[in-house]
């Protein structure tokens, strides 16, 4: 199996056509159709299905699919690593983040990072946790900014917890606030309609195992959305919804209200691949990023309902 072979074989994957996959692999078609046949040969199994013109994967094609892409994502890490030792580039990072993380916390330490390394190239996937966990798992992310607990993931990662989050209940800056007292509980959504994240997201998962260890189902006004979406519709007063603490910075419309002590928290981590070993360029952000919250906590500049752990 050469690494030319399943550069087409991913090429045709994802085309669903021969053709335009040897345009993009800059060969002529001919010889990206006799490779592939060389590795299906080799493989004792047929890739792809050819029924009438129409390309698709075989069960065989898309077990393999997969691990091509993770073999080639790691040797283009490899290159890209090889290059910054002999000096030939400063680097990448591809880096993954929740849309909290992203909107209320990232924008000064990439900007930071940026200024002081200006040679390397961030690129970053925004995305739910479990969705950036395949990314990594696939090669495809160097680190990301996850929630913690992982449900299984953790013994492919390397993890390591980074910022406690503190969630809180917002609410339309318009409306009445849902409770008099300084502290909204628990128990007081059942009282309530509420705006709830889509399937998959951490968030969902967390408020409606609270509410349900309170002893009640909890009510959405609407369901589905991203966090944007979230926090537009409880700002137009559908209803309240439980969000991380710094997806309320900026936000004048919105109102916060804590949640009663013990309250609800979850744990940020930054996780990496375990079988792979971090280029330089990832080594230095997450270096960088450590530092940068170390050093506003101390100046009391970071988002409200953050604490930063291990410092």
């Amino acid at each position: 199996m050469q690494f030319q072979q399943l550069t087409y074989f991913v090429a045709v994957a994802q085309t669903r056509h021969f053709t335009q996959a040897a345009d993009r692999c800059h060969v002529a078609q001919p010889s990206l159709s006799k490779q592939i046949a060389s590795l299906e040969r080799e493989l004792g199994a047929s890739l792809f299905s050819r029924a009438r013109g129409n390309i698709t994967l075989t069960p065989a094609g898309e077990a393999l699919l997969p691990l091509a892409q993770r073999i080639l994502a790691d040797v283009a890490t490899a290159r890209l690593e090889v290059a910054e030792l002999i000096g030939l580039r400063r680097g990448r990072v591809r880096l993954g983040a929740t849309p909290s993380v992203c909107g209320g916390l990232l924008g000064r330490p990439l900007a930071r990072f940026h200024e002081r390394y200006p040679g390397i190239e961030l690129l970053l996937q925004e995305g739910g946790s479990r969705d950036l966990v395949g990314l990594l798992a696939g090669g495809q992310l160097d680190l990301a900014l996850v929630v913690l607990p992982l449900h299984g993931a953790e013994t492919s990662l390397v993890t390591t917890p980074i910022l406690r989050d503190n969630l809180v209940v917002a609410s339309a800056a318009w409306v009445p606030p849902p409770t008099p007292g300084p502290y909204l509980s628990i128990e007081e959504l059942r009282e309530h309609q509420l705006v709830m994240f889509r399937h998959g997201y951490d968030l969902r998962e967390a408020t409606i195992d609270a509410c349900r260890r309170a002893g009640f189902e909890p009510r959405f006004a609407v369901e589905g959305g991203e966090m944007d979406a979230v926090l537009r519709f409880v700002e137009a007063g559908l209803g309240l919804a439980v969000v991380p603490g710094m997806a309320l910075s900026g936000q004048s419309g919105l109102a916060r209200t804590p949640l009663a002590p013990p309250g609800l928290h979850r744990t940020i981590a930054i996780a990496r691949r375990r079988d792979v070993a971090p280029t330089r360029a990832a080594r230095t952000f997450q270096s960088a990023l450590t530092d940068y919250l170390i050093e506003s906590e101390r100046r009391g500049q970071l988002p409200a309902g953050l604490e930063v752990l291990g410092a």
